[in-house]
């Protein structure tokens, strides 16, 4: 019997099984910085403990030692977090992600029988749900009969997928499980949730960084003539093509930096960055940031919403990895911390071993 693991999941005897698992961090969050004061004499220093009392009596310095961001912005910090974590629990949210299944050309038979070629939980999925049909770079789904399955609210028997693209396909719905297919290049692939995983079951809640304003800076915006194509390399080895409209310069903690972002709609740039907090305390491959698009040739970047890759929480995602010229020389100490989940622990080696391969 010839069982072969690998990147894109457990293969047994040719068969596509399916395997649910949760990440966790490899290192625990390092400790914060504290307030230090000069020593100006004992009367200003006796004003100084009593100025000092007061402020963290009244929460204007946090327990952490580090002076509070203002009301309002504190507290849009807080919701957007807030929105952040919920977003990540939903339904749809990347939790529930818990299987990719890479199609070949032609039919590909998916449900809970082990005879399938996706083979899903057997105590979730009925014993075959029906057909992906990939022929020519077009995916047709086919349903068997007897089985209930919706697209948009609607029950479907046969629906064409199309080509997919790289934002996939509609989701297809059947009980508490969903599935999109998708394309990553020539190749297509399914993603499947369950709104019952045990990642979702045992998330035990996001962790940040104190909100330092500080780690919020303006940028100026260096734009291309023309927006460049910049290839970057996703965890599984192949290269994503994306388009950067120009450079964001800025200085953090009195060293220059550049980042080079990404086209992410209309209104959004897409930072793909790794500093010295990675594989420390925060996420080792790196985190993700979105900021606005620039006006009057600056953008805010606000370090405070840096988060963490989908990878980070399921193993069934194509993450793309910090490009060279995105590798910060300082260490980011805002933002969001490594998502730890004591269940479990074959993950962190691998994302780390791809982290680093993608730095040579």
């Amino acid at each position: 019997m010839k069982i072969v693991q690998g990147e894109r999941g457990l293969e047994l005897n040719g068969k596509r099984q399916h395997r649910e698992t949760t990440r966790r961090n490899c290192h625990e969050s390092g400790g914060c910085s504290s307030i230090a004061c000069s020593d100006v004499g004992r009367f200003y220093s006796g004003r100084l403990a009593l100025l000092l009392s007061w402020l963290v009596l009244t929460g204007c310095v946090t327990a952490f030692g580090q002076v509070a961001s203002g009301g309002g912005y504190g507290e849009t910090l807080g919701k957007w977090r807030t929105e952040r974590e919920a977003k990540l629990k939903a339904e749809d949210g990347w939790l529930t992600v818990s299987g990719l299944f890479w199609l070949r050309e032609g039919t590909n038979d998916f449900g809970g029988g082990p005879t399938n070629d996706i083979v899903l939980p057997a105590a979730a999925a009925p014993e075959r749900i029906g057909t992906f049909d990939l022929q020519g770079g077009r995916v047709r789904l086919l349903v068997v009969d007897g089985v209930g399955v919706t697209i948009d609210g609607k029950l479907v028997r046969e629906y064409d997928l199309g080509s997919a693209e790289s934002k996939g396909s509609k989701t297809i719905v059947q009980g508490d499980l969903s599935f999109q297919v998708l394309r990553r290049g020539d190749k297509f692939a399914v993603r499947f949730r369950d709104k019952n995983s045990v990642a979702r079951r045992n998330f035990t809640g996001l962790r940040w960084y104190p909100a330092r304003e500080n780690y919020r800076v303006t940028a100026r915006f260096e734009p291309y003539d023309q927006p460049k194509e910049v290839p970057i390399i996703n965890l599984l080895g192949d290269i994503e093509k994306y388009h950067s409209p120009g450079l964001l310069r800025f200085t953090l903690n009195g060293v220059e930096q550049t980042l080079e972002p990404v086209a992410s709609g209309e209104e959004k740039l897409f930072i793909i960055f790794r500093d010295l907090t990675s594989n420390r305390t925060t996420y080792p491959a790196g985190r993700f940031l979105y900021v606005d698009r620039p006006r009057d040739g600056v953008v805010t970047i606000d370090f405070n919403q840096a988060i963490n890759p989908p990878c980070a929480f399921t193993l069934y995602a194509t993450c793309p990895l910090p490009p060279r010229q995105n590798r910060l020389t300082v260490a980011i100490e805002a933002g969001e911390l490594t998502y730890h989940n004591p269940s479990s622990d074959h993950a962190s080696a691998a994302i780390t071993e791809s982290a680093e391969r993608s730095k040579k």
